[in-house]
């Protein structure tokens, strides 16, 4: 658990390090984070609560996109489409903040989506989850991936088929 960090300052450091340009927000509360962060940045924002994406918001893509107060209210099949259109679709960060025990979803559900658990914040007897995803840093690149293990050593790298 997270006792030095509200849910807000985790964003607000989220935001500075990824420092997107373009950042679409999902749900049903404004935060206050992202207000504070697109205040000082340049950045184009845009907002919505409804699942699936209203067309407009669908066709675009983003540098990162943030769902908090959203999966608590939605069906788990309509939030694992969203996550999952988002996630392949509209960005290639995403941030997830969510009350597990609101929404009714098991962590399998987010790891089977390639998010990873970042923290967890506790007050009031409500404990939120943040969840992030990057798709350059998901996945680390296999040890056997090189030179040494490929069946021409000279010619890794080199061909494509």
């Amino acid at each position: 658990m997270s006792d030095r960090r509200t849910p807000q300052q985790a964003l607000a450091a989220l935001l500075e390090h990824y420092a997107p340009a373009r950042l679409l927000t999902v749900g049903r509360t404004i935060q206050p984070a992202v207000d504070a962060y697109c205040a000082a940045h340049p950045c184009q924002l845009d907002r919505t609560d409804q699942a699936p994406l209203p067309q407009a918001l669908a066709a675009q893509r983003y540098d990162l996109a943030i769902v908090a107060d959203c999966l608590e209210h939605l069906p788990r099949r309509e939030g694992l489409e969203l996550l999952g259109c988002i996630r392949n679709l509209n960005a290639s960060r995403l941030v997830v903040l969510v009350d597990l025990d609101a929404s009714g979803w098991p962590l399998t559900d987010f790891y089977a989506l390639a998010l990873q658990a970042s923290e967890r914040f506790q007050r009031d007897g409500q404990t939120l989850t943040l969840f992030t995803y990057d798709l350059l840093d998901y996945k680390q690149v296999p040890d056997w991936l090189n030179a040494k293990f490929w069946a021409n050593p000279h010619l890794f790298g080199k061909y494509w088929w």
